[in-house]
């Protein structure tokens, strides 16, 4: 695929995922222009068929320009497209847990964002100031309060959509802060998740932390009491342009710390079942995911893009050789994620 440089995207400060591929271009040194959402420079550019942040464009083989969204698929385009320096591990074995742990990153942590931004009323109160006047900083004091209220009670009323609800608020942050525990330990040993340089679960759980961790209060305090090394360490995944990453900064397979373990256990403990029960609802063509996480009953909408996940996902394993399947298998299994590849999905 031939990518033209600069990348032309459109974003917003506040999207998780396009903090994710801000901090991605940086670290692969690739030029590029953001637009930020509600720019006049975005007037003539191509509509998504589903409005996501970022959309990327440029033109298609017949030079007619397209917008192009998702930022997994988008990453791994620009590390074929794009030489040195890549984000995905070379070794097939870790490149799948690197694919776990973005996902939960992209498709788990999320929902403790949106939870604490739009559940707590001084979080809810700085996210309706300032997510509107990203999108015009001119904008009247009128309309920014009118947006506000709008934008806000839309967000609030969503929340059912992710599964927070009253039943599952509890567990959605007990899990975030297991979640600030196990890297606070991890990164006592390792600056990022799979060694010493980068990989494209770093800039997911960049893109989140850069809200839960430095922008809605709630979160923010309790990172700062119970992780400081994580609130360090998303300051620092900002811009890592100036890194130079060695071959062989990735962790061996075979050689796992037990902090990247027990980060995995939790990774099981949660978005594994959610994962499952929502294939399985798309399976069966139901509308809501019913499921029970941690002893808890779970309700949320089923996404037919977080089945494409798990199908992904379980692609990228059965396409390994045998002796890569046979070393991430083993930490699969460690770690109680292997029934998010083995258990059946379907009637």
């Amino acid at each position: 695929m031939t990518i033209p440089l600069p990348l032309v995207f459109k974003g917003a400060p506040g999207s998780p995922y396009t903090r994710k591929m801000l901090a991605l271009l940086r670290y692969r040194r690739l030029p590029y222009r953001y637009l930020v959402a509600g720019s006049p420079q975005l007037a003539n550019l191509p509509v998504p068929k589903v409005e996501l942040l970022p959309t990327f464009y440029w033109a298609d083989a017949a030079g007619t320009m397209q917008a192009r969204t998702d930022s997994s698929p988008l990453l791994r385009d620009f590390d074929d497209a794009f030489h040195g320096r890549q984000a995905r591990p070379s070794n097939p074995a870790l490149a799948l847990l690197d694919s776990l742990l973005e996902d939960y990153a992209d498709e788990w942590l999320t929902k403790a964002m949106f939870h604490y931004r739009w559940h707590y009323q001084a979080d809810i109160e700085r996210a309706g100031d300032i997510l509107p006047r990203w999108r015009g900083i001119t904008t009247s004091d009128e309309r920014a309060a009118e947006l506000n209220r709008l934008f806000s009670q839309r967000q609030i009323d969503r929340l059912w959509v992710v599964g927070s609800n009253e039943n599952t608020w509890q567990l959605i942050e007990d899990s975030y802060l297991r979640l600030l525990q196990a890297m606070e330990n991890h990164f006592r040993r390792l600056p990022f998740l799979l060694g010493n340089r980068p990989g494209a679960s770093d800039f997911a759980f960049f893109g989140q932390f850069t809200q839960l961790t430095h922008f809605d209060p709630t979160p923010m305090a309790l990172s700062l009491k119970e992780a400081p090394r994580v609130f360090a360490w998303v300051d620092l995944l900002e811009d890592l342009c100036g890194t130079e990453p060695q071959a062989d900064d990735w962790l061996d397979p075979a050689h796992v710390p037990e902090t990247l373990l027990a980060l995995l256990r939790e990774v099981s403990r949660t978005y594994v079942p959610v994962m499952l029960a929502n294939a399985q609802a798309l399976v069966r063509g139901d509308k809501e995911v019913n499921c029970v996480v941690d002893g808890v009953a779970w309700r949320q909408q089923a996404f037919p893009y977080q089945g494409k996940c798990v199908r992904w996902l379980r692609e990228e394993r059965d396409a390994l050789a045998q002796e890569d399947r046979h070393a991430v298998d083993r930490i699969l299994e460690q770690s109680a994620c292997l029934s998010l590849f083995n258990d059946k999905i379907g009637t």
